[in-house]
């Protein structure tokens, strides 16, 4: 898990060059995770004022690539962004509102590294999606009448 949160150190020590674009992107996602490039693109432009979204692709795309972002892809979802790397952590997914949170890994009879038959492959990382309804949208829809449910 990286635990160093300045984005030019970050870039730095990945080879890569300090942009203002990466730099604003890398904050942005610290700023808030599981984001999708269209929202991570709008926070840019808060900060930043113009930048084309192909250049924030291009930098989610090498920020990726350098193990500083971690993309994640929620069936039925845009695929999202988080600066949490390099610990095997896992997601929680609402199915009604797509809120997405972390879970570290998981517990229980079987660790999450380690597969049933790994077919000769050396296994680094896992990735476990739960999905189900988040404790805001039980509530409201524990609120909501019967007839529209």
């Amino acid at each position: 898990m990286r635990h160093d949160l300045d984005p030019t150190a970050q870039l730095r020590s990945a080879g890569l060059r300090v942009t203002a674009p990466r730099v604003a992107v890398l904050n942005a996602v610290a700023k808030q995770p599981h984001s999708d490039a269209d929202h991570v693109a709008a926070l840019v432009r808060d900060e930043l004022g113009s930048v084309s979204t192909q250049a924030v692709y291009d930098v989610l795309r090498a920020c990726t690539s350098a193990g500083l972002l971690r993309r994640i892809e929620p069936a039925g979802s845009s695929a999202r962004y988080e600066a949490r790397t390099g610990d095997n952590h896992h997601h929680l997914v609402c199915r009604q509102c797509g809120t997405v949170v972390d879970v570290d890994c998981v517990v229980g009879s079987a660790p999450c590294l380690t597969p049933s038959d790994a077919h000769g492959f050396a296994v680094d990382e896992a990735e476990v999606v739960f999905w189900g309804t988040c404790g805001d949208c039980r509530d409201t829809s524990e609120a909501m009448p019967d007839h529209q449910r």
